[in-house]
């Protein structure tokens, strides 16, 4: 009996710290090269005002370099102001052992695209491509990430990166606080 319920305990952790498989949108490898990516992810969801925020990441590797493509939807019914990368835009992540991350931007500039719907609204889609630094990208695999800044062309904003997120958008569940951790590895 005893070993029966030590048996049942350990196929129970072993179920438990499993990791998922890896889910791309794009796995390509061909002539040229290789590039994937995977799911986009929601980290960040704000309304506010008649205006909603939405933050997605997804991970790439093109040839062996990984990258974290960003794409930040802004929706609103009001004028919206475009938040533009640049050539020294960063994303800085604060993980909860204290450490700084910064991911560094490609160097080509964008400012969005604005499309308006038929309900009235404006949005704009941003997207951006920032590259991970050799020193540090090992400890975004070791801890949660608790803050997250975004340096812009023209100004910097700071969003909480939430343990977990139900999305008002989708009705899903996101762990946002620990993306890097359950993620890096499909990359690598």
């Amino acid at each position: 009996m005893k070993q029966l319920i030590t048996l049942t305990f350990f196929l129970l952790t072993i179920t438990a710290f499993a990791q998922k498989p890896c889910e791309y949108s794009a796995n390509v490898n061909d002539s040229i090269g290789s590039y994937k990516v995977t799911n986009d992810y929601l980290i960040s969801e704000k309304y506010f005002g008649g205006t909603f925020d939405y933050v997605f990441f997804a991970l790439a590797q093109t040839d062996g370099l990984p990258t974290l493509n960003l794409q930040l939807i802004q929706k609103s019914k009001d004028f919206i102001k475009a938040n533009c990368f640049d050539k020294n835009s960063k994303i800085f992540l604060q993980l909860e052992n204290g450490k700084i991350v910064t991911l560094l931007h490609i160097n080509t500039e964008n400012c969005g695209t604005l499309i308006h719907d038929d309900n009235g609204f404006d949005n704009r889609i941003t997207s951006g491509i920032f590259m991970f630094m050799k020193d540090n990208y090992e400890e975004l695999k070791k801890s949660p990430v608790s803050i997250m800044r975004i340096k812009y062309l023209t100004n910097t904003e700071d969003y909480i990166v939430k343990r977990e997120l139900t999305s008002e958008l989708n009705g899903k569940v996101y762990k946002p606080n620990t993306y890097f951790m359950e993620n890096m590895r499909c990359v690598e």
